[in-house]
């Protein structure tokens, strides 16, 4: 897998969860300094595997404040001497319908997905542009493009993730930022399979295999991609 992200600095958001794992494990592999940022308390960390032993965890991160997000990146700065790149993967789902569920789930929905990519992005900026390049990658959704009954909720607020995207590729364009998404399919998570225990997990979407797409968005062979918004939808 080489290197190609040696010495680079790179932050991952929601890194307690199944793809943020992932991302993290995939980044450390490639040499890069990893950041965890997680909204659980870091005494509550799980065992965190070999290759994130010299990771730094961030718990307690309430990403949809602007003032604890910008806390969080100033603390990944002062501990490896900057920030390269932001993986924004934190956020959630709810299946509702709009006929049996509450309103509330939507301004729920839209501050653990979008409010949080848009907050973290605002507060990794400064020192992603003191570097002269950098990189912005956020976890979208495959409904988001086609929403099915029971994901309007959801779809709506990653849909906002992809139109963030867009904007602020275009915002950063031209300071050497890159700023893309991945849009999954189902994510073969435990959690998943117990929801849905007749699926065929075969064609689901491993969160290995998102971290790669991720990993080349990070890269230097990725430097002419920005504003792309990139299914990765395994079978399903």
């Amino acid at each position: 897998m080489g290197k190609c992200l040696q010495d680079k600095v790179v932050a991952v958001t929601g890194a307690f969860g199944n793809l943020g794992m992932a991302v993290a494990q995939a980044a450390a592999a490639r040499g890069a300094q990893v950041a965890l940022v997680v909204r659980a308390p870091a005494a509550g960390a799980p065992r965190l595997p070999a290759a994130l032993a010299g990771a730094l965890v961030l718990g307690g991160v309430d990403l949809a404040v602007f003032d604890s997000a910008r806390a969080a990146m100033e603390a990944v700065a002062s501990r490896f001497g900057g920030l390269d790149a932001l993986v924004n993967v934190a956020g959630g789902f709810r299946w509702e319908t709009l006929e049996g569920g509450d309103l509330a789930t939507w301004d729920f929905l839209y501050h653990m997905n979008l409010r949080t990519a848009a907050t973290a992005s605002k507060a990794a900026l400064p020192h992603l542009l003191s570097r002269g390049a950098g990189r912005i990658v956020n976890i979208g959704a495959g409904s988001a493009v086609r929403a099915q009954a029971g994901m309007g909720a959801y779809a709506a607020s990653k849909a906002g993730v992809a139109r963030l995207t867009e904007a602020l590729s275009e915002e950063v364009k031209d300071r050497g930022i890159t700023v893309n998404a991945v849009l999954p399919s189902i994510i073969d998570t435990p959690q998943n399979r117990v929801d849905m225990p007749d699926a065929d997990f075969s064609r689901w979407v491993p969160p290995e295999a998102i971290a790669d797409v991720i990993m080349f968005l990070l890269s230097e062979r990725a430097r002419a991609v920005t504003g792309a918004l990139i299914p990765v939808c395994g079978r399903s």
